[in-house]
């Protein structure tokens, strides 16, 4: 009997047809490697024609889209293009990856935090009005941005926070890096905003290995977008500069693959809302495991990039005793990169021990099983920012993990992760 594969949470999976490798090829046989070029183009245009289409039939949006080099790039000059500069306030979720709050710092700007509501685990929009009002009162202006994002491809509440964010005329900029393909009232994430971000690093719904991209709302803004990502050159035969640019184009290579990618971006879709409903009907009946699920309302259509889980305090987990006992020494998941070493296994807020005694089960049996992301203003690099939480955000993040969801997740793995979580509940 062969050994059993390590089950990722998500990871990137090719077309069938190997489209990816023909449009690489051609890049490579054109002499196109420059972040720049025909398949850039290309992929621009296939990203448009399914930001723009609509369920309901009706006729299709107009928006336009750079391809960048990262999600987090296109984070930060949707930032720019919003008029954010030193010293500004932008509020943004909590309960997120630090990419949709880091680019507010490498503007000298303040991230002011706002919880999540229980329903999407997505930005409260209570708290988010009531945080306008009060930076308002303290500090005498308007923050300059709005910054919702996606969790795990669940969509936000868009329909409230953009009803605040025009009754106060503050810009959305919507990090929909996760919810590539996640619906609101059949449009497409990315679209309600003047900004929409998107992500295809090797984890998310489809790859370019690395990169991203911004929906924008007119030709006017693009332009604009791809003038700041390519340095931000002045129209003359000399290099000439009046603003500060970057160098954030998309490869033509990478854009190759993710031509390729967006033959099978459907069925990556389909895929993971079939693993998510597999999910809930295993799990309904074991006891203290609880499927995060949409809100039951028919405009919401998540895209469960990933498919998040609570765990209750008192379920107990073999080898809980042991959790939080040794520190960690390398990387923990498929692609976290590289790590700073820590002298303490613990901080103020982390999971709980059976949650984290979950993780080391699930990964004995060859299962990846993360942790949420740590609340962004529980983190020690934005200790003192402002935040409008009802706690929400931490108390998931103590009984959160996530559980693997992407195209090489087959039915039987699914049975056999959820066959694992019941293994390691201690009767």
């Amino acid at each position: 009997m062969s050994e059993r594969k390590t089950i990722y949470l998500c990871l990137a999976h090719m077309s069938e047809e190997g489209w990816e490798q023909k449009y690489v090829k051609e890049a490579f046989d054109t002499n196109w490697v420059v972040p720049m070029g025909p398949n850039v183009n290309a992929f621009e245009k296939d990203l448009e024609e399914f930001a723009n289409s609509k369920t309901d039939g009706s006729e299709p949006l107009d928006r336009k889209v750079v391809c960048l080099s990262a999600g987090t790039a296109a984070v930060h000059l949707a930032l720019i293009a919003s008029g954010v500069k030193a010293g500004d306030e932008v509020l943004v979720q909590s309960y997120t990856f630090c990419a949709s709050s880091h680019p507010i710092t490498y503007l000298g700007a303040k991230p002011v935090f706002i919880g999540s509501e229980k329903d999407t685990w997505n930005m409260d929009p209570e708290l988010l009005e009531a945080a306008i009002k009060d930076r308002i009162a303290k500090t005498g202006k308007k923050p300059k941005a709005i910054v919702p994002v996606a969790l795990y491809g669940m969509p936000y509440k868009i329909d409230e926070i953009m009803a605040i964010a025009d009754k106060y005329g503050i810009t959305v900029i919507e990090d929909a890096a996760e919810g590539m393909g996640s619906r609101f009232n059949g449009l497409v994430l990315g679209t309600f905003g003047k900004y929409g971000v998107l992500s295809f690093n090797g984890n998310k719904m489809i790859t370019t290995s690395g990169g991203g991209a911004l929906i924008c709302r007119t030709p006017e803004e693009a332009n604009e977008i791809m003038w700041y990502a390519t340095q931000a050159r002045d129209a003359y035969p000399y290099y000439q500069h009046t603003a500060i640019g970057y160098n954030y184009r998309m490869s033509n290579v990478c854009a190759g693959i993710g031509r390729g990618q967006m033959t099978v971006l459907n069925a990556h879709i389909a895929h993971h809302k079939h693993v998510q409903a597999l999910y809930e009907e295993l799990l309904k009946d074991v006891k203290g495991v609880h499927i995060h699920k949409q809100p039951a309302d028919p405009r919401y259509d998540a895209n469960f990039w990933l498919c998040a889980a609570t765990l209750d305090p008192e379920v107990r987990i073999q080898g809980q005793e042991n959790a939080y006992k040794e520190v960690i020494k390398t990387a923990v998941g498929g692609a976290a990169g590289v790590i700073h070493q820590v002298d303490s296994a613990t901080t103020d807020c982390q999971p709980n021990e059976n949650v984290e005694a979950l993780r080391v089960f699930m990964l004995s049996k060859k299962i990846e099983a993360r942790p949420t992301w740590k609340p962004m203003h529980k983190q020690p690099v934005y200790a003192g920012a402002p935040v409008y939480t009802n706690g929400i955000e931490e108390d998931l993040f103590k009984v959160g993990f996530c559980l693997p969801a992407g195209p090489y997740v087959s039915d039987e793995d699914v049975k056999y992760i959820v066959e694992s979580i019941k293994d390691a509940i201690v009767k």
